[in-house]
């Protein structure tokens, strides 16, 4: 195993339309699973054409996992069946864990640009029918930490002994926002046993050891087991996302919204569905 993580996938995943009409990249997903383990899905969201957003998910369950969305730039609004209301802004994130199922809709609205992401991670087993819970975090909770070459803000997880907004209450994950100056060096001590990718936001970087290969916005990077991670940007400069988790190793039953553990569990959620007793 190389002390300094290597490039062992790289996806830029397709072109899709969710929810009523929202236009997107699915950057990784259902066939995805095993490689990314225990993050199921990303979507990501780059717009300046408000008709490729603005029909937005209109009321949909979840059961089973934790979604996160989080803007760079944009505007969308949000209700669930907890009765929570708001509305994510520029730098803010959602943080939803819909444990044992809630019902939500997210409305983006006209902005100048509509830039971010929205990540599935999976619930273990034992967990899968938690009370559902919802964290808005502000960007004034998002630390923001001067590296000297760039900012790093700590959304979950702990980096240089700052605590993030959340540390993720069922599956500990590291989700940074990483900016890094032109032709300049990062660098990050990693869990050797934890899975690790990032989804580049702009600019460009070489990744891993070497400076053979540069990788460009809208690329997703997934890395081989090490103890370290480094980037060196461009002379564009590069922003990423760095998320990083340990694996749960379980078995995947995945049906649209719901991600459960076996075909049983989906059939049963789907029946309650139906049955008007899917909110416990």
């Amino acid at each position: 195993m190389s002390p300094i993580r290597t490039v062992k996938k790289v996806v830029t995943g397709q072109n899709a339309v969710d929810g009523a009409g929202v236009k997107l990249v699915r950057v990784f997903g259902k066939q995805d699973t095993q490689d990314f383990d225990p993050f199921l899905m990303l979507d990501a969201f780059d717009s300046v054409n408000p008709d490729d957003y603005t029909k937005g998910f209109p009321w949909h369950p979840h059961r089973g996992i934790e979604t996160v969305t989080y803007l760079v730039h944009g505007e969308i609004e949000h209700s669930d069946s907890l009765g929570n209301r708001g509305t994510i802004l520029d730098g803010q994130c959602q943080w939803m864990t819909a444990g044992s199922g809630i019902i939500h809709q997210e409305m983006p609205k006209p902005c100048p640009r509509m830039l971010g992401v929205q990540l599935w991670l999976n619930l273990p087993a034992k967990d899968k029918m938690a009370a559902p819970t919802y964290r808005g975090i502000s960007a004034e909770e998002i630390p923001a930490i001067d590296v000297g070459n760039g900012t790093v803000r700590v959304i979950a997880g702990s980096y240089q002994g700052q605590a993030g907004a959340v540390a993720g209450d069922y599956v500990k994950t590291l989700f940074l926002d990483v900016e890094v100056d032109p032709l300049t060096e990062w660098s990050l001590e990693t869990d050797p046993e934890a899975t690790l990718f990032v989804y580049i936001l702009q600019g460009e970087g070489s990744f891993g050891p070497t400076d053979d290969a540069s990788y460009a916005e809208k690329h997703a990077l997934l890395f081989q087991e090490g103890t370290s991670f480094r980037v060196k940007a461009s002379e564009q400069g590069l922003r990423f996302l760095l998320l990083s988790a340990k694996p749960l190793g379980e078995p995947i039953a995945w049906g649209g919204p719901i991600v459960m553990n076996t075909r049983e569990e989906l059939d049963k959620a789907f029946k309650e569905l139906e049955e008007n007793r899917f909110i416990q």
